[in-house]
């Protein structure tokens, strides 16, 4: 389970650009084998982009929760284990021709990637973390 975040560290990487939050998730996502969505009572919650449907993921219930304001009010925040993202989350965006909204910031910023890279870099980061043990 994921270490609770302090108001400054929240406030902190709020501040990342799209690149550093994307490697803030790799390693907080490897770290605590869960990565976090948001679903409300027809599934998990989709942005558009100018290109693609995607679906927002977070690297621990404090971002994600913030996202739920607005529209998205009656949403919750979902731990998916990492171990389920890979075996059926993956095969399933891709199936779905979704994409990943990797981190997206409050201003719906942030890199989206199709679901097999982002999965292709947990497991490089993974691999980093256990070369570090």
């Amino acid at each position: 389970m994921a270490e609770k975040l302090e108001q400054a560290q929240i406030d902190t990487i709020s501040r990342y650009d799209s690149e550093q939050r994307l490697k803030y998730l790799l390693k907080e996502v490897c770290k605590n084998r869960e990565i976090w969505i948001l679903t409300d009572d027809i599934g998990c919650v989709m942005l558009n982009s100018e290109d693609e449907d995607c679906v927002p993921v977070w690297p621990n219930e404090a971002f994600a929760r913030a996202w739920a304001t607005g529209e998205w009010q009656d949403c919750q925040a979902e731990a998916i284990p990492l171990n389920q993202w890979h075996s059926r989350w993956t095969p399933g965006l891709i199936e779905d021709e979704l994409s990943v909204a990797v981190f997206p910031n409050q201003t719906e910023e942030g890199i989206v990637l199709y679901p097999d890279e982002l999965d292709f870099e947990l497991k490089n980061q993974a691999k980093k973390g256990q070369n570090r043990k």
